[in-house]
């Protein structure tokens, strides 16, 4: 996103305007962290502000936390912008969300120094596109997860390598995606190998050719479909049922599925894979920044880290929270691919918000607003 320059600059001008009460400050970034002011208010998927770990947070900065659970990236985005963006302190945003807010000047840049643990995080996750505009960080990397293939073990023969058994018409009526518009990027990557002369390079940056494209993949899957699913319990149900043999999925889904004894396996397909990474921001018009600023820092600590990423499923940017989560529940870090190989993460490729400034320098891509739309229009 670095190649944004013009962009960029207005958005950092107007966001270090945006003064932190009773922090101190240095070239328009806090120095230092102030005494906490008894409250925040945050936005956050449910389970991301759960008691095991807000209430030590409580006790030890005084700071009250109140949650309003979002559902979608959409609605995190509609949140923080209602009530002039003073409503709330900070959102969990996931890398859909995260430029759209960055762009919208929703939030402000943050000083990473600030945050001890920040040091610790995986390379990947210290400074990722999704979050960090020309060396400048909108936010704290918080915990991640890979799009991978699920499949019945038993049902699908021979065991799948490629994104291709998705857009099969041997499984119709048995396949099960995201009910998301970020879903597109899968696609693309799925096309990005299969059909290179199409030339995407980046799933999240596509000219509209490159788009038609996917969503024309995405329009020949639709019959397919068994179920968009929203939630990771309706993949669950829809797995233990019989319902869907094969589908995109997370690694929670896998191993509660592989608890329960169900017969499936997942895998990062030969194309590689698309991936969330979740970041905590916080809002451009803060009324509690302290107590933000140390909320951020109490969630990047290596037992916190491990807390979530059991409770919720996912993997922690801070690896030293790996051998914590093992004492936690023996096998959790190697489930959940904590402290993975650089190798695994490159085959990665983690959501951001598509934009119309692409990487060659033109303004030729399609933005998220024609992928919302264009979702909404193939699933009828």
């Amino acid at each position: 996103m670095r190649r944004r320059v013009m962009i960029v600059a207005a958005v950092v001008a107007a966001a270090l305007c945006v003064p932190a009460a009773g922090i101190g400050h240095g070239n328009g970034l806090p120095t230092s962290i102030g005494k906490g002011e008894g409250q925040l208010n945050l936005i956050a998927w449910d389970g991301y502000t759960y008691k095991q770990w807000v209430t030590p947070f409580q006790k030890a900065t005084g700071c009250k936390v109140h949650s309003k659970f979002a559902g979608s990236s959409d609605e995190m985005v509609s949140l923080m912008r209602q009530g002039g963006g003073s409503q709330y302190d900070g959102v969990s945003a996931s890398g859909d969300a995260s430029l759209r807010l960055i762009y919208g000047k929703d939030v402000q840049p943050v000083n990473v120094k600030l945050i001890p643990d920040w040091k610790n995080f995986v390379p990947q996750l210290k400074s990722p596109a999704h979050n960090t505009i020309d060396g400048v960080h909108y936010g704290v990397s918080l915990q991640w997860g890979p799009n991978t293939l699920l499949y019945n073990t038993k049902l699908v023969k021979p065991a799948p390598t490629s994104w291709s058994v998705i857009y099969s018409k041997k499984f119709k009526g048995k396949v099960t995606v995201p009910d998301n518009p970020i879903q597109i990027a899968d696609a693309a990557l799925y096309l990005s190998k299969s059909q290179p002369s199409l030339g995407i390079k980046d799933p999240y940056e596509l000219t509209q050719t490159q788009f038609d494209a996917a969503v024309n993949l995405l329009k020949q899957q639709h019959p397919l479909i068994k179920k968009y699913w929203v939630l990771a319990s309706d993949e669950i149900d829809l797995f233990k049922s019989g319902d869907a043999v094969v589908g995109a999925s997370w690694p929670y889904q896998t191993n509660t599925l592989q608890a329960d004894k169900s017969p499936v396996k997942d895998l990062i397909p030969k194309e590689g894979a698309t991936g969330w990474a979740d970041t905590w921001m916080m809002s451009a018009h803060a009324k509690h920044p302290n107590c933000m600023y140390k909320w951020m820092a109490w969630v990047s600590t290596p037992k916190v880290q491990a807390q979530q990423a059991i409770y919720f499923g996912e993997t922690p940017a801070n690896p030293k929270a790996c051998p914590i989560m093992d004492k936690l529940s023996k096998g959790s870090a190697a489930q959940y691919h904590c402290g993975a190989s650089v190798a695994y993460f490159n085959s990665i490729k983690f959501w951001k918000t598509p934009v119309a400034a692409c990487g060659n320098g033109q303004n030729n891509c399609v933005d998220y607003t024609k992928w919302q739309q264009a979702w909404t229009q193939l699933k009828g």
